[in-house]
């Protein structure tokens, strides 16, 4: 499998457009070790011509116009994007269907509470239902995934569901904004030979998780903020990591001391906030991070399974 990191960041991308924090200000002053990110997206394929979006950004058209393997080839209008799979409803991961508008056919897949989010989304009525067929996830079982004429692709999705929140613009008062019911999952791709994870959201690594990623070749993991007070500390928000429904990198029961135990070969952390100072390569906590094993995505990251 071929797959593409097209964004690295976490929501608002990096630099955050209205944030002055000291990472933000290192990247607009072009600062070599601050290099820039867009908002949380890979992309992967079986054999390299057809693209499985997972998630779709906001940014979606600055990273197709950033990777040529998603260019339009062949007829005056084309895409080489045959399906998206959504892994919750947060603005950061739909936003970018908007983009997909211009009446190109492919396939949406996302669990059934994220297909209601957008059902009740009048905006995503956009997507003409004649090009845009849309699939309902089940958790735990695995999907083939096909293009929007059909054609299997030749991957298969595996969602499951891990620790998380509802999207905040769904938030209300009395409702649980903690949830384990499919509003956030993980999924495992495969192609038939190998598999990978890609867990971009996830607020605790429970037993149930850990079994899963055991000895995993690859996994792609939330790697929103590195502590859990990082934005109430910076004077960039009043909400903690957990409140938000992310893992912290850092401390006794952060995702660096969880992995630990686990022998996954290859651990790279996605969804970065734009308030973590792993985000710049001079850091004291990216040392540590490399030191610990893990990698920090960058855009345009390419990885082979």
């Amino acid at each position: 499998m071929d797959i593409i990191v097209l964004g690295s960041a976490a929501g608002g991308g990096f630099p955050q457009w209205n944030c002055a924090c000291t990472n933000c200000r290192r990247a607009r002053a072009g600062d070599a070790a601050a290099e820039p990110r867009t908002q949380s997206s890979l992309a992967v394929s079986a054999d390299g011509k057809r693209w499985v979006l997972l998630n779709a950004s906001p940014d979606l058209r600055q990273q197709c116009l950033a990777n040529p393997q998603l260019h339009p080839n062949g007829a005056a209008r084309g895409s080489p994007i045959a399906a998206v799979v959504l892994t919750n409803g947060d603005v950061d991961h739909v936003g970018g269907l908007l983009t997909l508008r211009e009446r190109q056919p492919f396939a949406l897949y996302a669990s059934p509470e994220v297909r209601r989010v957008l059902d009740q989304n009048p905006i995503f009525n956009v997507l003409d239902r004649t090009l845009v067929n849309q699939h309902s996830l089940t958790l735990d079982r695995s999907t083939p995934i096909s293009g929007g004429d059909g054609t299997a692709l030749g991957l298969a999705v595996k969602p499951f569901a891990v620790p998380g929140k509802v999207p905040l613009h769904l938030e209300q008062a009395g409702r649980p904004l903690a949830t384990e019911d499919g509003t956030t999952i993980g999924l495992e791709i495969s192609d038939g030979r190998s598999r990978f994870f890609y867990i971009p959201g996830c607020a605790a690594l429970t037993d149930r998780l850990a079994a899963l990623v055991r000895e995993a070749a690859l996994v792609l993991f939330d790697g929103t903020l590195w502590r859990d007070d990082e934005m109430i500390a910076n004077g960039t928000g009043a909400k903690t990591g957990k409140r938000m429904g992310h893992m912290s990198m850092s401390g006794g029961d952060g995702s660096i001391a969880a992995f630990a135990p686990l022998a996954v070969k290859r651990k790279v952390f996605v969804h970065i906030n734009n308030t973590n100072p792993v985000l710049l390569s001079d850091s004291s906590e990216r040392a540590a991070v490399e030191a610990a094993g893990w990698e920090v995505a960058r855009d345009g990251l390419e990885l082979h399974i």
